[in-house]
């Protein structure tokens, strides 16, 4: 076993996951050139996978935890949270067959297609990037940021510039996002001032707007 294996695997990091700066507190008196041998000698070893430059995680035979896609997807590109369909098939409401973990970030859109999966991250200018987010426990002691259903769905219609209210009104929902209608009736609308204060897209305000609207009686029917 390598030794940057060793001294990981010993630190026992979440999942195997780790960094540059965990390589530099592990081997302190190294120079940068001797620690980047270190992980070369890893990697080629086959010990040690990168996710992307200075981002690592242990191989299989070498970890103690297995890493949760969605902590991944926190540490590969941030500031981001899990939305879309992943989050959307996280809570229940569309079939789990998502074959990448898609998240939603402020910064610019990027995709990672690393050992452990592709992870892709478009981007969506918020003012409170964090509104309709929630942090969640996905694993024992791992946690990540989650959209809730009306956040990934408003990240979804912002990111579908054709969508709107007036003209698919549920039909994106039920046809496009699979969501069934009987599931729509039990959205929460808690976060929703706090999103409509910070998206500043109107088409997607409004097309908020229109879902509270159309849902608010306990009587309504899922118009198509």
């Amino acid at each position: 076993m390598q030794s940057l294996t060793e001294q990981v695997f010993a630190l026992s990091p979440p999942g195997g996951v780790f960094d540059e700066t965990v390589v530099r507190n592990l081997f302190p008196a190294a120079s940068a050139g001797a620690r980047a041998l270190l992980v070369h000698r890893a990697c080629r070893a086959r010990e040690v996978l990168r996710l992307r430059p200075g981002l690592y995680v242990l191989a299989p035979p070498y970890r103690k935890t297995e890493p949760h896609p969605f902590a991944v997807a926190a540490v590969l590109h941030a500031p981001s949270h899990v939305s879309l369909e992943s989050a959307l098939a996280y809570h229940g409401l569309i079939p789990e067959a998502v074959y990448q973990v898609s998240s939603v970030t402020v910064a610019r859109s990027r995709e990672f297609s690393t050992p452990l999966g592709v992870f892709s991250f478009r981007r969506v200018p918020a003012r409170l990037p964090r509104a309709g987010v929630e942090a969640v426990e996905v694993a024992r002691n791992v946690w990540a940021f989650v959209a809730t259903p009306l956040r990934a769905i408003a990240d979804a219609v912002y990111l579908n510039r054709n969508v709107s209210w007036k003209n698919d009104g549920f039909r994106f929902l039920t046809d496009s996002l699979r969501i069934e209608e009987d599931d729509l009736r039990d959205l929460s609308f808690d976060a929703l001032d706090e999103m409509l204060d910070g998206f500043g897209s109107l088409r997607v305000r409004t097309y908020l707007k229109g879902m509270k609207g159309a849902l608010g009686h306990a009587d309504s029917r899922v118009k198509r």
